[in-house]
C-alpha cells in the first residue's frame, strides 16, 4: 500500500507541477499581452491627441508668433484645452521645463520623453513611470520647432494609468481563479485516473503475495482489456503454470517413490526369503539373486534418470560429439528389448537400414533416447501389439520412426507429453522425465523429437 501511495504522490506531484508550469507560462504570456494591449491603447490615444494638435500648431503659432510671446502662446494653448478631467496638458520651454500645466500646478516630472522627442525623427517621445505623487502615468511629448528648426519648446500630454492597471490586475485575479479551478479540476481527474491504475496494481500485488505464499488456486479478477488487464492475465497464467508444475512435481515425487518402492520391496522380500530358506536351497537362492540383480539394475536406471534430469535442469548435461554409426546404436537398443517384447507377446519389427551416413553426435545419449522411446512403446502396448522401427536417409538428416499399436495418447495429453514430470497414464510405471530428457538430447543434436497419436 505504501508503494501504491508513493506512485500516487509522484503522479500527482508531477502532473500538477507540469500543469502549474504550463499555466504560469500561459498566464504570464497572456498578462504581458493584455498589459501591452492596454498600454498601446493609451499610447495610441495620446498619439491621436498629438496628431490633432500637430495639424493646427503651425497655423496657430505662425499667425500669432509676432503678437505673442511663447509664454502667452502657452497660456492661451492651455486655456483652450477642454479634456482636463481625462488628461493633463503641459507646455514645455526649450529646456524641457514646464511653463504651464492644465492642472494649474507647475510640478516637475523626472521624465525623458522631451529628450526622446528632440532626438526622434517624428519629434515625439513616450515615457511611462511614476510622478511625484507616486501615481503611475504615461506621457507623450511633441517637440515644437521654429522655422529655423530650432527647438522652441514642447507639448506634453499626461494620463493616469491607475484605471488601466486596475483593469490589468482584475484580469490577473481572474486568471488566478481560473488557474486554481483548473488545478483543482486536474487534481480530481488525476486522482480518479491514478486510482484506476493504483487500485488494480494493489490487487495484483496482493494476489502475487498470495501466490508466493502457496495459494496457487487464487486468480485475479480482470476488469479491463488494457495493459493492466494483460498483466492480470499474465499473473493468472503464471499461477496456473505454477499450480500445474506443483501438481506435476507432486505426481513425480509420488511416481518416483512408487518406482523406488517397487524394486526395494522386491529386494527386501527376496532377501528375507533367502535368509529364512538358508543356503541349502540353491535354486531359490539363484532365482532370488537374479530378481535382486534385475531390481538393482532398475534402481540404477531410475537414479541415472534423476541425475540426468538434475544435470539438464542445471544446464550441465554434457554431450561428447563424435562421428558415429547411428544404425549400430539403434540396433543395439532394439536387441536390448527383443526378449522383453517377446515375454510380453509384443512383436518388435526392426527394418535394417541401408547405407545410412555417419552422423555427428553423442552415441551414449542417442542410445539413451532410443531406449527411452522403445521402453515407452512396450510399456504402453498391449499383448499382441506391434512395434515397428524404421530409418530413412533425408540428405542432411537421418529420420528414425518408431511406431506402435499401443493405447495411444489423447489429444489433451499430446501437447504436454514432453513436459517434465508429465504422465499421460498415471497407472503405468515411469517417472515422467524420460521423454523430457530425450527431447532435450535430440534438441541439443539440432534435431526434433516429434510425437503423434491416432
Amino acid at each position: 500500500m505504501a508503494r501504491s501511495s508513493s506512485i500516487m504522490r509522484r503522479w500527482m506531484l508531477n502532473s500538477i507541477s507540469v500543469v502549474f508550469v504550463l499555466l504560469f507560462i500561459f498566464g504570464a504570456a497572456l498578462m504581458l499581452s493584455i498589459r501591452s494591449y492596454y498600454y498601446k491603447s493609451v499610447e495610441y490615444s495620446l498619439s491621436s491627441r498629438i496628431e490633432a494638435f500637430e495639424s493646427v500648431f503651425s497655423q496657430m503659432f505662425k499667425s500669432d508668433a509676432r503678437a505673442l510671446s511663447f509664454d502667452s502662446f502657452a497660456r492661451r494653448l492651455v486655456e483652450s484645452f477642454e479634456d482636463k478631467e481625462k488628461l493633463e496638458m503641459q507646455v514645455l520651454n526649450p529646456k524641457g521645463e514646464i511653463v504651464v500645466s492644465s492642472t494649474g500646478f507647475e510640478s516637475e516630472m523626472n521624465s525623458s520623453d522631451y529628450q526622446s522627442a528632440l532626438a526622434s525623427k517624428n519629434g515625439r517621445g513616450v515615457w511611462t513611470g511614476r510622478n511625484k505623487a507616486g501615481e503611475r502615468v504615461m506621457s507623450m511629448t511633441l517637440a515644437l520647432r521654429g522655422s529655423d528648426r530650432a527647438a522652441i519648446g514642447g507639448i506634453r500630454y499626461v494620463t493616469s494609468l491607475t484605471l488601466v492597471d486596475r483593469q490589468i490586475w482584475m484580469f490577473f485575479g481572474i486568471m488566478v481563479l481560473i488557474s486554481i479551478a483548473i488545478i483543482f479540476f486536474m487534481l480530481v481527474i488525476n486522482l480518479y485516473f491514478v486510482s484506476t491504475i493504483v487500485e488494480p496494481v494493489t490487487e495484483i500485488n496482493s494476489a502475487a503475495r498470495r501466490i508466493a505464499l502457496g495459494d496457487y488456486d487464487f486468480r485475479i479478477n480482470k476488469k479491463t482489456d488494457d495493459e493492466i488487464g494483460e498483466l492480470c492475465d499474465t499473473i493468472n497464467f503464471m499461477a496456473e503454470e505454477i499450480s500445474a508444475g506443483e501438481k506435476m512435481k507432486n505426481d513425480f515425487i509420488s511416481s518416483v517413490s512408487h518406482e523406488l518402492r517397487t524394486p526395494l520391496t522386491a529386494i527386501k522380500g527376496w532377501t528375507e526369503t533367502m535368509l529364512q530358506a538358508g543356503w541349502s536351497d540353491v535354486e531359490l537362492n539363484e532365482k532370488g539373486l537374479e530378481v535382486i540383480s534385475g531390481e538393482v539394475e532398475r534402481l540404477s536406471g531410475i537414479v541415472e534418470d534423476l541425475l540426468d534430469f538434475s544435470r539438464m535442469q542445471g544446464g550441465h548435461l554434457a554431450l561428447k560429439f563424435t562421428r558415429m554409426d547411428i544404425s549400430a546404436e539403434l540396433g543395439e537398443a532394439v536387441v536390448l528389448f527383443k526378449n522383453r517384447a517377446a515375454r510380453e507377446n509384443i512383436e518388435l519389427i526392426y527394418i535394417e537400414p541401408e547405407n545410412l551416413p555417419p552422423v555427428l553426435g553423442d552415441s551414449d545419449r542417442l542410445k539413451q533416447v532410443f531406449v527411452n522411446v522403445l521402453d515407452n512403446a512396450i510399456k504402453y502396448s498391449n499383448p499382441g501389439g506391434k512395434i515397428r522401427v524404421e530409418t530413412a536417409n533425408m540428405g542432411e538428416h537421418v529420420q528414425i520412426v518408431i511406431s506402435d499399436t499401443g493405447v495411444g495418447i489423447s489429444k489433451e495429453d499430446l501437447p504436454n507429453i514432453k513436459k517434465k514430470f508429465y504422465k499421460a497414464n498415471r497407472s503405468r510405471p515411469g517417472s515422467g522425465i524420460g521423454l523430457a530428457l530425450a527431447d532435450e538430447i535430440i534438441r541439443r543434436h539440432k534435431g526434433r523429437l516429434e510425437i503423434d497419436s491416432e
